[in-house]
Formats: C-alpha cells, sequence, structure tokens
C-alpha cells in the first residue's frame, strides 16, 4: 500500500469491470425519520431541505435520472458502466414493495451494474436486508451508513438521532448477510478536535465495513448549521487542518477498506462555507501532500 497511498474507488471499480465506471446520484423522492418527528429533532443540522442529495426527484423519475446521468457522465468521464447511487434522504425508508420497484427500475438498465443505496443505520428491517442480500447474488451492492462520529456525545449534538450502537448492530446484521458496507464520516463536526476524529477512524477499523466515505463538512445555506456559523459559534476546518485530520485518518483504517470519498463535493449557489471546499483536486492534492510529508499510507497505523 505504500507505493499507492490510499485504495480508491475508481481503481477498485475498473478492476472490477475492466472499464470506467462512474455513479448516477438519483433522488427517490423518499424521506427521512429524522426529518418527519418519528426519530431526532427535524433533521441533521448540516442537513438541507434536499436531505444533502440533488432533489431531481421533483423533475424525474428514476429511469429518467439513470438516462440524463449516463449522457451526462459518459461525456465527461467515458465512462460505459454506471451504478445508480440512491443518494437523498434515507432510502430504505419506505416499505419493502416501494424500495423494490425503485431498486428493480434502476438496475433495469443494461448499463447499470449495481447500486449504492444511502441510509441511516436506524432503517434497515430485516425485510429489506433479506432482499438485498438476494440482489447481491446479481449486482453490486453497497449499502451506504451514515455514521459521521463514533462519539456518541457529538451524534447528540448535531441532531442524529440514533448512537453508535445503532451503527454497529446494522453493520453485524447487514455482514451476516454477506451485504457490502461503505461507511461514512465527517471531518470537523461541531465541538470535535482531532483526536475525536481519529477515534472515528479507530472504531471503524475494527468493524467489518469494505469501504469508507470521507466527508468535509462545509455550511449549506438554510441549514441549522449555517445560524451556528453565522453567530460564531461554529468555525470551519482550515484546508490544512482537513488534510492533517483526513491524512491520519486514513493511516488508522486498514488497508483493504476502500476510500470512496476523501472530501465532498457541494453545490456552488448552496454552499455558505468555507469556500475552499468548492477546490476538490486542491483539497485532494493537500491530503496526499500530507501523507507524503509525513510518509504516511492508508494501513501505515492500523493495528
Amino acid at each position: 500500500m505504500a507505493g499507492r497511498l490510499y485504495r480508491d474507488y475508481n481503481s477498485y471499480l475498473r478492476e472490477t469491470f475492466g472499464c470506467r465506471v462512474q455513479k448516477i446520484s438519483l433522488d427517490a423522492g423518499l424521506g427521512c425519520p429524522n426529518r418527519d418527528g418519528t426519530v431526532g429533532r427535524g433533521g441533521c443540522i448540516y442537513c438541507n431541505a434536499k436531505g444533502s442529495g440533488t432533489g431531481a426527484a421533483r423533475f424525474a423519475g428514476i429511469s429518467e435520472q439513470i438516462r440524463t446521468g449516463k449522457e451526462r457522465l459518459a461525456e465527461k468521464y467515458k465512462a460505459k458502466k454506471f451504478i445508480a447511487y440512491f443518494q437523498s434522504f434515507s432510502n430504505t425508508y419506505a416499505p419493502l414493495s416501494k424500495l423494490a420497484s425503485l431498486y428493480e427500475e434502476a438496475l433495469g438498465d443494461p448499463d447499470v451494474v449495481g447500486l449504492s443505496i444511502g441510509t441511516r443505520p436506524d432503517c434497515l428491517s430485516d425485510e429489506t436486508l433479506d432482499y438485498l442480500a438476494k440482489l447481491c447474488e446479481t449486482h453490486l451492492i453497497w449499502l451506504e451508513l451514515g455514521l459521521q462520529s463514533a462519539k456518541d456525545e457529538t451524534l447528540e449534538r448535531i441532531g442524529r438521532g440514533h448512537s453508535s450502537a445503532a451503527f454497529t448492530d446494522a453493520v453485524a446484521r447487514s455482514r451476516a448477510r454477506k451485504i457490502p458496507v461503505c461507511a461514512h464520516a465527517i471531518l470537523g463536526l461541531p465541538g470535535e478536535d482531532t483526536e475525536d476524529m481519529l477515534n472515528t477512524a479507530r472504531f471503524l477499523a475494527v468493524r467489518d465495513i469494505q469501504a469508507v466515505k470521507v466527508h468535509l463538512l462545509y455550511v449549506i445555506k438554510g441549514t441549522a448549521l449555517e445560524e451556528l456559523y453565522s453567530r460564531g459559534a461554529y468555525s470551519c476546518l482550515t484546508r490544512e487542518g482537513f488534510a492533517a485530520a483526513a491524512g491520519e485518518f486514513l493511516a488508522l483504517l486498514p488497508p483493504h477498506v476502500i476510500i470512496q470519498r476523501l472530501t465532498g463535493d457541494p453545490h456552488p449557489e448552496e454552499l455558505a462555507a468555507p469556500a475552499w471546499a468548492l477546490e476538490k483536486q486542491r483539497n485532494l492534492d493537500a491530503v496526499r501532500a500530507y501523507m507524503e510529508n509525513n510518509e504516511l499510507y492508508q494501513g501505515k497505523n492500523y493495528g
């Protein structure tokens, strides 16, 4: 692994399918128990009305979103195959009959080789997991679970509405069915210092997960986080701070874990701060430079 700083997702997909594979972000029009009052207190503090997604469901169904996504990504990246990414809100938060209809519509496209299903660890019924296990027999299925932090105090502060124990349980039930799990973690959450962020990496390192997405916490307009930021109660990480935290985070993860994401992609019209969050390539370069300068690579400090 020392010759390659971390195990990146694009390389994994090319090794698996022999061609460029891109994700198509979808909005299935589903909800979230943290926003409708079932749990929590009206949503995570960083989440806006689109559920950290595209809002595309207001304009098009799944097949149409896939068609337009394929056209755009084939032109931009020369992609030949695609993964349908159910991104917005909690994409297992509906009766199984509705979920199955959505998933199967996406898999009905001949160029779609699999699904990534973003959801919460407290939104996974055994019935749904049994169904996903069947899909895994014929397609690549990723279950993307939002942990964000392993610190329960932080989860309470940001309004997640679940504990780290709920994540552990969801992973165990998913892996008992051999469903691959991608964990989401956020760096720069309110009240967390570097050690808190690295403790999340240590927490993930001893769980049976197959991939991780590392996100920078940026401030989106119209969120509770923006209100905190505007009155000086929250400060964003600097680029240098994020690069250092991300580099040290990766060094603690097992070398086999796939890094599906290493920063965020805020919508420019929605971003309140930090402005540098829009400079994706510079941010990735900063992480790589930190790791190279400190002789780090994924797995170096694991175990």
